[in-house]
């Protein structure tokens, strides 16, 4: 993980918000959180104690709990399809709106 760049000039200046989600990304809290933490802690320090914020982070980035959980819905569909529960047009019935 890259924080810095190892020789600044205004080129990185202008360019660097290409690479972080605070212009127009929808991590930009998570991201602004787990900066402050680094910057009271301190690069090597910071790695263990922000590394929760980091973990919120990575999960807004990579939304991979998001869809382990959209797998293990689709896979409990695909079971109950497979023994019969669900027949014809139950099958693609769309979840209750507040059932999330």
């Amino acid at each position: 993980m890259s924080l810095s760049p190892f020789f600044r000039s205004p080129f990185t200046d202008i360019t660097a918000c290409l690479i972080s989600h605070q212009t127009f990304g929808k991590c930009q809290k998570e991201e602004m959180r787990y900066m402050d933490c680094l910057e009271v802690y301190g690069l090597e320090r910071g790695r263990v104690k922000c590394e929760r914020l980091f973990a919120d982070f990575h999960e807004c980035q990579t939304n991979t709990l998001q869809f382990k959980r959209f797998m293990a819905m689709r896979a409990e569909r695909d079971r109950q399809i497979a023994e019969g529960k669900l027949k014809g047009d139950e099958k693609f019935v769309t979840p209750r709106i507040d059932s999330f």
